[in-house]
């Protein structure tokens, strides 16, 4: 693990959803973390998590428990999971301990808007100042009134707004009533953006990044193909200047075709705005040639998390050379004589009594594994 602070920290991310007395748990004690620049995949079966994970990140769901920080600061923490004991303990300690445990959670939530507020109302400082010292006249009063500008916004912006997100479907994330110039624009305008000038010439300048045309802005979803989509929907993300992107299966409804336009869309767009991003998918290929570190899901857990290329070749959970295992190559010798492997947990696994937990077996590759697990895997290295 290198020693830069993380840009993303998930640690213990627990997301439960309770039906009546029925318990799903989603996402079940999952750590991760994602380096400035850097792609890191998440791949899984459909129904392990690796959504819900995403949605979690970005504030669509309130965590169970388990906490999120970004750049540093707490994003989130899970109060779920506090409440829910609240509402069972008679212990007054145990009581005052929960209740402060929750207030420090929202404090630190609503602490962190504040400093970034104040480390962009700074920002602005410094390059305003200058500027308007140095001008006359009515270039003066326009620069003033610029800054004016600059600095509501600032105030209103959360630091969440840094982290943007692509959904997997194309068709269901776009409002069909609005047109493409309305759904590109609707983070500038809710952060308060109110120039029709400056917001339209933004949007051009997106379209145009993404690989469409300005006269593109005046139409509405349904008058796009899937691939065109998927583009509008990248660029109303990137339009906010977003650190940190979730793509959340971005290929999975398209031709191949057009899978392969829309990932060198979000390479190109990644060495060109230094852009972070979380890569969820379900195609280990796609995977492999876009991420850098992988990390692998089953059934809510972390299973397996590495390098991409140490991932691919050594795979150490039975899970996860399940997965490789099926991946088809356009190979028909190699199709005839592959051999899948069918992952059973019970059969692979006795946790009866020692259960499993998350460690690192090589250095940056972690493994869900019980002790017994781990020293066969320490054996198994010292052999080759």
């Amino acid at each position: 693990m290198s020693n830069q602070e993380p840009l993303l920290r998930v640690e213990h991310l627990c997301q439960y959803f309770k039906t009546g007395n029925f318990v799903t748990k989603a996402v079940d004690d999952v750590s991760f973390d994602i380096r400035k620049g850097e792609v890191f995949g998440l791949v899984g079966e459909s129904g392990c998590g690796k959504t819900t994970t995403g949605r979690s990140i970005i504030g669509l769901y309130n965590i169970t428990s388990g906490n999120i920080f970004f750049k540093g600061m707490r994003i989130a923490a899970g109060v779920q999971s506090y409440r829910d004991e609240l509402k069972k303990t008679t212990d007054p300690a145990r009581i005052a301990e929960l209740k402060a445990l929750i207030k420090t959670a929202r404090t630190e939530r609503k602490n962190c808007d504040r400093v970034y507020a104040a480390k962009r109302i700074e920002e602005l400082g410094a390059e305003y100042a200058p500027r308007i010292a140095a001008a006359s006249g009515e270039e003066k009063t326009q620069l003033e009134a610029q800054y004016k500008d600059e600095l509501r916004k600032a105030r209103k912006n959360r630091l969440i707004t840094r982290i943007q997100m692509i959904f997997q479907d194309p068709i269901a994330s776009l409002d069909p009533r609005m047109t493409v110039r309305e759904i590109i624009s609707e983070g500038l305008v809710i952060q308060g953006e109110r120039d029709k000038k400056v917001i339209d010439e933004k949007v051009y300048e997106m379209l145009e990044l993404v690989g469409l045309v300005r006269e593109h802005a005046s139409r509405y979803p349904h008058e796009f193909s899937g691939g065109q989509r998927q583009r509008i929907g990248v660029a109303r993300s990137v339009i906010m200047n977003p650190e940190l992107i979730i793509a959340d299966e971005p290929v999975s409804a398209l031709d191949v075709s057009v899978q392969a336009q829309v990932i060198n869309l979000l390479n190109e767009l990644r060495e060109r705005l230094g852009l972070t991003i979380l890569f969820i998918a379900h195609d280990l290929s796609v995977v492999k040639y876009f991420s850098d570190r992988i990390g692998v899901m089953y059934y809510g857990k972390m299973v397996e998390l590495a390098d991409s290329d140490e991932l691919f070749a050594h795979p150490l959970h039975p899970y996860t050379r399940s997965l490789l295992s099926a991946i088809p190559l356009p190979d028909p010798v190699y199709e005839r004589q592959r051999q899948r492997i069918t992952y059973n947990p019970l059969a692979e696994h006795d946790y009866t009594v020692d259960q499993p937990s998350f460690r690192e077996v090589r250095p940056g590759h972690f493994v869900q594994c019980n002790e017994a697990e781990y020293q066969r895997i320490l054996a198994e290295d010292t052999a080759e």
